[in-house]
């Protein structure tokens, strides 16, 4: 499948190329321009079902090839990626609308997150313990599940992927991959390097179209025992539902509503930097966006006033332009729900400092563009405080000292990222203690996971799974406990236990 300006792309099953069953078709489209990219279609159930009998098939033999020649395939795709970041990248901008510099990010994290899961397949470690009984050996091994359904967010659409897959494959199961309709083309590239490495036919399928359709019928299907997917809180909950009745592993990603706390002895250059960075940057649409900043009084005045003048210099504008700060929303839905919030925001009696505007100027009515957007007076309990908005807007909360702060930031109901600037090593201590999220920053922003370590929140971010690290491999297998015995006779355990020689 060659880059063109617009393409006719397919599914991906069982090794080859192929139409949907039905006709139907849909589009995706550079958010910045308009410009039509690809045509995809909207696969049935009927599809789904193929894609799913194709991952059962080659799970047979996938989970007997050794871990680390099936880790040799992934650090084949590494290099692959690595060939390509330049074609991803700009690939990127154009149809999710990141600026180029968050593009080739992403694409960068799918690199490392490739090779850190390769490395796993020399590991994919268990345990040896003593057995309480005489000549009696026992041990834990990782073992594959099976089919899984990924069902990925356009935000990310290269580094989720890579989240999700390459643990699965490594540990030895397959894959039927749906991504997200707003970044198929991106979709089908990420399946396009693992063909061109060399995973055998259908280890890895692609499956493109709607969550209603191919989405549920992942769910529902009753040959895929693991689903992991990366969404907002209310498809999270239907996806539990529909999958409790076959006692489904599901793992969630969800919502995050993520604090930046300000302390008064604060680097307050450093603290507009992080949060610039972690309000604007891919315009607020990560999980991880710092949506709310929470500020000693102290240094309140000063840091708004900073955060407004820096926010107001950035500029908005298509991510290939290298000057371009801010790209646009993914579609006109997001677009029409951000400035939604701003006026929720602005009824409830927050103190708008600057933005609040759809960006129409310069040819920019073209795309989806929305203006920074800082909120000041902002009272803890407001719905722009407590709601994620998923766009380029902070809420300036104040708190008296560390301990308000905290629980400023503890009370939503998301917990997935959370970050304090501060010099006092005992106030970040605190903090780190304290903040009832998954990843906590001191003295960055709210966003900058990196792979080796566990990726996730708590509360209603998630159901308690983790990405990233070898914390993903607890779901993409099933531990079995092995128990070998060569004292030539039967041994009841607890019942046959040697006592301890009295002293």
């Amino acid at each position: 499948m060659a880059t063109t300006a617009a393409e006719t792309a397919r599914n991906y099953i069982g090794g080859e190329w192929v139409d949907a069953s039905g006709d139907e078709t849909f589009e995706t489209t550079n958010p910045a321009t308009g410009e039509t990219i690809g045509s995809f279609p909207k696969s049935t159930v009927e599809d789904v079902d193929r894609a799913v009998e194709a991952a059962k098939e080659a799970y047979e033999s996938w989970r007997l090839v050794p871990a680390p020649k099936r880790a040799e395939i992934l650090f084949r795709v590494g290099q692959r990626f690595i060939d390509r970041k330049d074609e991803l990248t700009e690939l990127m901008v154009r149809e999710m609308g990141k600026v180029r510099a968050e593009a080739g990010g992403d694409v960068q994290e799918a690199i490392d997150m490739t090779y850190y899961m390769a490395g796993e397949g020399r590991r994919l470690f268990g345990q040896t313990t003593p057995s309480e009984m005489p000549d009696k050996f026992q041990m834990s091994i990782r073992m594959p599940v099976g089919v899984v359904g990924a069902i990925t967010p356009w935000n990310f659409p290269i580094a989720i992927p890579s989240w999700k897959i390459t643990p699965a494959l490594v540990c030895g199961d397959t894959v039927v991959f749906k991504p997200a309709r707003d970044t198929p083309m991106l979709g089908a590239r990420f399946v396009e390097i693992f063909e061109e490495a060399g995973l055998p036919p259908g280890v890895l399928n692609i499956v493109h179209g709607g969550g209603e359709t191919v989405g549920t019928a992942l769910v529902e299907h009753p040959d895929v025992p693991l689903i992991s997917l990366t969404g907002s809180r209310e498809v999270g909950v239907q996806t539990a539902k529909n999958a409790a009745a076959r006692l489904k592993h599901v793992h969630l990603e969800l919502g995050g509503k993520n604090a930046i706390i300000v302390m008064d002895d604060a680097d307050i250059d450093l603290a507009v930097e992080g949060i610039l960075w972690s309000a604007f940057g891919t315009s607020g649409q990560r999980c991880t966006a710092a949506s709310r900043v929470i500020a000693s009084g102290k240094v309140y005045d000063q840091l708004s006033s900073r955060l407004v003048e820096r926010a107001e210099a950035m500029k908005l504008g298509d991510g290939l332009e290298d000057d371009t700060d801010v790209g646009p929303v993914i579609n006109r839905a997001a677009l029409d729900k951000i400035h939604s919030y701003t006026e929720i925001g602005k009824d409830e009696g927050a103190k708008l400092l600057t933005g609040g505007e759809i960006a129409t100027e310069n040819g920019l009515d073209k795309g989806f563009f929305y203006r920074p957007t800082v909120f000041a007076d902002v009272d803890p309990g407001m719905r722009i405080a407590q709601e994620e908005i998923f766009g380029p807007t902070t809420a300036l909360i104040r708190a008296t000292d560390v301990d308000e702060a905290i629980r400023i930031a503890n009370g939503i109901e998301f917990g997935l990222s959370s970050s304090i600037f501060t010099r006092d090593v005992n106030r970040a201590f605190r903090a780190i203690r304290d903040l009832n999220t998954g990843i906590t920053y001191v003295n960055a922003g709210t966003t900058g996971a990196e792979v080796h370590l566990p990726f996730g929140g708590t509360k209603q971010t998630g159901n308690g799974h983790r990405e990233a690290g070898q914390a993903a491999l607890d779901f993409y297998t099933e531990w079995k406990s092995v128990y070998v015995d060569y004292s030539g006779k039967l041994q009841r355990a607890q019942i046959d236990a040697v006592e301890t020689p009295a002293p």
